[in-house]
């Protein structure tokens, strides 16, 4: 009679022991990346005015937006962005591959070829750009390079208003006017 209670023993040792074994002991993600089909909702010609205190401030173009309403994130494909400024006028334009607009402050990130282009020809390129609505301001914390006819200015990082009226940046380098180099530069 042992032996019928031993053999059930191993046979539940042997079956628990395969199931362990069948378990998936490799390593598990430490983030989650949001795919773009879990989008809540997907747009095609997205366009989207922000405005602060009343006053229109931009117009944000996408091909497509993906709609993420849990973070109140969306993400943007081939964004386009129209600067307005307190009269409203039309002032800069922002292209880039992707953004990120932020539906809680009308914040926005753009990524990927940005290029900012203000009516009277000055043009920003960088690879990250962002956008803070409270303050009105255009920044980034990566290389950039800005033109204006015959100038030409490098640097590390920028911060602006959207038409270039008030700019900051670091360690600027690069040509001023009539081939004049910047202070701090070598001939």
């Amino acid at each position: 009679m042992r032996r019928g209670g031993f053999g059930w023993g191993l046979s539940t040792l042997l079956a628990a022991s395969t199931l362990a074994a069948c378990e998936e002991t490799g390593a598990k993600p430490t983030t989650t990346v949001q795919a773009t089909d879990s989008a809540d909702q997907v747009l095609e010609g997205f366009s989207h005015y922000v405005t602060r205190d009343g006053i229109r401030r931009s117009r944000v173009e996408a091909d497509t937006a993906f709609f993420y309403e849990g973070t109140q994130v969306t993400q943007l494909k081939n964004v386009r962005v129209v600067f307005f400024d307190v009269q409203g006028t039309e002032g800069s334009t922002l292209t880039a591959k992707r953004g990120t607009y932020r539906w809680q402050d009308g914040s926005m990130e753009a990524n990927d070829k940005v290029v900012v282009v203000s009516p009277d020809g000055r043009r920003l390129t960088t690879e990250a750009l962002k956008y803070d609505n409270g303050a009105n301001t255009i920044s980034t914390n990566v290389h950039f390079a800005f033109d204006r006819g015959a100038e030409h200015l490098e640097g590390n990082s920028f911060r602006s208003d959207p038409d270039f009226k008030n700019v900051v940046t670091d360690r600027p380098r690069g040509v001023a006017g009539d081939g004049m180099l910047l202070p701090g530069q070598e001939p």
